[in-house]
Formats: C-alpha cells, sequence, structure tokens
C-alpha cells in the first residue's frame, strides 16, 4: 500500500476489520519495524526508528484501548507526556502548564486532584487525545477515537478533531469505523481491504465506489 498525507488536512483511514489500518499506524509510529518499503515524515525517512525517536520528530498517536497511568491524577497524565514526548524536553511546570491547556481544549478537568477513575469511556478517549496533543505533535495519528461513544459524544468528539486541526494546526489521520460521522469530517479518504490500498479520494467518490461497497460499506452512505 501507498499513500501521503497533506500538510492541514484530515485523511480518513477506513476499511474493514483486519485490512490492515492499525497495522499501517504501528510501522508509521515505530509500533513495529516495517520489513521494506519507505516511511517518510517532512522528507525525512522514519520507517524502523524507534516510537520515541518518532515521537520527538512531531509525529504522535492514540491507541484504541486507553491506557492511562492509573496512580497518576488526569493533570499528571498528560504532564507525562509533555515532559517526554515533546521535541525539546521541558520541565515539569512547563509540561503542568501545557497540560492544562491540552485539557482545556479537549473539555477535561485541570486539577491537580482529578482522577483518572472518574473517567467514562468518552473521558479516557478524550484523556488519550490529550496526551498525544501534549506532545506537540505536527502529525496526529488518531485510532478509532469514537469507539464506544454515543451519538453526542460522536459528534463532539468530531468536532473536536476539526478543533485540533483549526486552533493548533495539527494535520490529522483518522482510522475510524463510525462512516457516517467521518465522512463528514475528513477532506480525503483512504480505504484499505487486505493490506491493499483499493480506493481514494472525496468522501462522495469513495462512498458511490461499487469497490468500496462491495468490501466495506455494504450500501452507500448519504452525506449531507
Amino acid at each position: 500500500m501507498s499513500f501521503e498525507v497533506r500538510e492541514g488536512e484530515i485523511l480518513g483511514l477506513i476499511g474493514p476489520n483486519g485490512s490492515g489500518k492499525t497495522t499501517a499506524f504501528n510501522c508509521i509510529s515505530g509500533a513495529l519495524a516495517p520489513s521494506g518499503g519507505s516511511v517518510r515524515f517532512n522528507g525525512e525517512e522514519i520507517g524502523g526508528r524507534t516510537p520515541d525517536a518518532i515521537c520527538h520528530r512531531g509525529l504522535a498517536r492514540t491507541f484504541q484501548i486507553p491506557r492511562p497511568f492509573r496512580k497518576l491524577s488526569i493533570l499528571e497524565n498528560v504532564a507525562v507526556a509533555a515532559h517526554f514526548g515533546a521535541t525539546t524536553r521541558v520541565g515539569e511546570s512547563a509540561a503542568r502548564a501545557r497540560a492544562r491547556e491540552i485539557l482545556a481544549l479537549v473539555g477535561l478537568p485541570a486539577t491537580d486532584d482529578a482522577s483518572t477513575t472518574t473517567l467514562g469511556a468518552g473521558g479516557l478517549k478524550k484523556l488519550e487525545l490529550a496526551r498525544a496533543l501534549a506532545t506537540a505533535p505536527k502529525l496526529l495519528l488518531a485510532d478509532e477515537s469514537l469507539g464506544g461513544l454515543d451519538s453526542s459524544e460522536m459528534a463532539g468528539a468530531a468536532e473536536l478533531l476539526r478543533r485540533i486541526r483549526g486552533e493548533l494546526g495539527v494535520t490529522i489521520v483518522w482510522v475510524e469505523h463510525i462512516m457516517a460521522t467521518l465522512m463528514r469530517v475528513v477532506d480525503r479518504v483512504v480505504v484499505l481491504d487486505h493490506g491493499e490500498k483499493i480506493a481514494e479520494g472525496k468522501p462522495r467518490e469513495v462512498a458511490e465506489d461499487p469497490r468500496v461497497i462491495e468490501a466495506y460499506l455494504g450500501e452507500k452512505v448519504v452525506l449531507a
């Protein structure tokens, strides 16, 4: 498979379970070392580099299953990411200040004693996103940010991704199964099936592609 991400866009990466979406994210972010091919970010080859080295170059990711540091507060979880994940190491006070800014953006409490145990599925997804954003990425790989959310939470999360692009200037690649929401947010869509790219284009074009409908959608996604 091969695709590119344009600076400033939100790119949707979709496909059926097992099509290779998360594997692609793992290869790009360093969780898996590619066995071949090339992964380039800002003109630099990053394929095979460690996750921390890739993060320090301005590429962050979220995971489908949030795993916060349960013994740390919400604020401390995000401050740890700000301290260790940014391109330039910052001190504790600066990391906490950055964490408070990001928590305000995603809508989570930034008090010193706010616990992760108070967060439901939606809150944990926001915390996962906040930890990635605290590293000050240029490119964010968002892996199923809507999973487990109700309809109102999904709408809020989709709008949040728009704000992240608009207010922070972050380019986003978004893996998601909630097609009706994703298709209304992204600028372009790449479709995978069995580890291969089968379509790429504007959301409406992809939603009407017979091969995509057969492999994944089952029926056309009606876009407003």
